[in-house]
């Protein structure tokens, strides 16, 4: 099958899965951004996506994002990172996005506001699960986290990312993305303009549009399995 007919296939679907989830919530789907994650993928699939409306695409690791992005410079791609990113590769990403999801400790928005020359913005990193595995900090930790990003002033607390439990519960799954949107609270109350909640995978991004979700990472769904 050609390869955009193949993706358009997929973000049809995924696009009326979001529509049904914003119905059953009482939402708007125009209120949900979907980030295309482009992990290990090559880059005429992103053109791909790119041709079929999709402006927002998300990578893991700082080195990729930023090789796709010089392949990919001739358009006007809204490029987030939301993989773990360590302290010294911050320096590099930030001239390449437009926003990190995954800012999961004090240091690491430090070194961030070290780097920039101007406004990032950022999600704070929350391990909603509870799994060991799973980088974040704990819920608990949520306000002091926000009120220490609110004295560095190039940092943008625009809200909360997370990821789901590795389970098929979809119970828990929806107590983890509940709990991320209950957390927004705490951290509006240091920044107070804090709106995004960035949940949901291909696996259970229907669950969080319908607890609030903003902003979606879907990879596998919309680009089919890795090889």
């Amino acid at each position: 099958m050609d390869l955009k007919v193949d993706i358009a296939a997929r973000y049809a679907d995924i696009r009326q899965r979001i529509s049904g989830a914003a119905a059953r919530a009482g939402r708007s789907p125009a209120e949900i951004t979907l980030i295309g994650v482009t992990k290990t993928l090559p880059a005429e699939m992103a053109r791909a996506a790119f041709g079929l409306g999709l402006r927002d695409l998300g990578e893991n690791r700082v080195q990729e994002l930023i090789q796709k992005r010089a392949l990919l410079d001739d358009i006007p791609i809204r490029w987030h990172l939301i993989g773990h990113l360590q302290t010294n590769k911050a320096r590099t990403v930030l001239p390449h996005v437009v926003m990190i999801h995954s800012v999961d400790s004090v240091r690491l928005a430090e070194e961030i506001q070290r780097h920039s020359t101007g406004p990032i913005d950022v999600c704070l990193q929350v391990n909603t699960s509870g799994e060991g595995t799973k980088f974040g900090v704990s819920p608990r930790d949520v306000r002091a986290h926000a009120a220490a990003f609110r004295l560095l002033p190039n940092l943008r607390l625009r809200g909360l990312m997370t990821l789901g439990p590795l389970t098929a519960d979809r119970h828990s799954i929806r107590a983890s993305f509940r709990l991320l949107r209950d957390l927004l609270a705490e951290a509006r109350t240091e920044s107070p303009d804090a709106s995004v909640l960035s949940m949901g995978m291909s696996g259970d991004f229907e669950i969080a549009v319908e607890e609030g979700a903003t902003h979606i990472r879907v990879g596998t769904a919309l680009f089919g399995p890795r090889g």
